[in-house]
């Protein structure tokens, strides 16, 4: 089955970060951070951004995107608003691929010369010219959705589980 990551390289808001895990824990998606992070990862503050699913989430930190690299291996995809592909025009099928979709800090983005490195895999989610850009857990969530979309949603519930209200909560007085 394939397995989808979510990369924030130096992520600066904790609630956008809080929402990412959250997104992460509901889909069973991989989360790493890349340092230098614009908030502490100890648990009193994820707990303020993330609620109580940060014992859900599957996330690592690494010190640099150079050790981020040397760990990982898969098809990568970077989030930019320079992006000449959508989302709907990538392959994420395959069941032996690892996804990571690369997503930068919210004030400028992945940087200028790692973009330049990947241009064939940069992705823009499409918007008007009235915003520059989504805000970073709406992309992370657009991407996710997308993979999963393409996977037949993996393992994840079709319905309402049974043990949260269950399929027929609607049907019941």
């Amino acid at each position: 089955m394939a397995k989808n990551h979510i990369v924030l390289f130096n992520p600066e808001i904790p609630q956008n970060s809080g929402n990412i895990m959250r997104t992460c824990a509901g889909t069973d998606t991989k989360l790493h951070f890349i340092k230098p992070l614009g908030f502490s990862l100890d648990e009193a503050h994820l707990k303020r951004s993330a609620v109580n699913y940060i014992e859900h989430v599957d996330f690592v930190v690494y010190e640099n995107f150079e050790e981020f690299l040397s760990k990982n291996h898969g098809k990568m995809y970077f989030l930019t608003r320079y992006g000449m592909k959508t989302p709907h025009e990538l392959k994420l099928d395959d069941p032996n691929e690892n996804y990571y979709f690369v997503i930068g800090k919210e004030s400028t983005g992945v940087p200028k010369e790692i973009l330049r490195e990947h241009l064939e895999d940069c992705i823009r989610i499409p918007t008007n010219d009235k915003i520059r850009s989504l805000n970073v857990s709406n992309v992370a969530a657009v991407v996710i959705f997308e993979a999963l979309r393409q996977q037949d949603y993996n393992d994840l519930d079709r319905f309402e589980p049974e043990t949260l209200k269950g399929k027929d909560w609607l049907l019941k007085d």
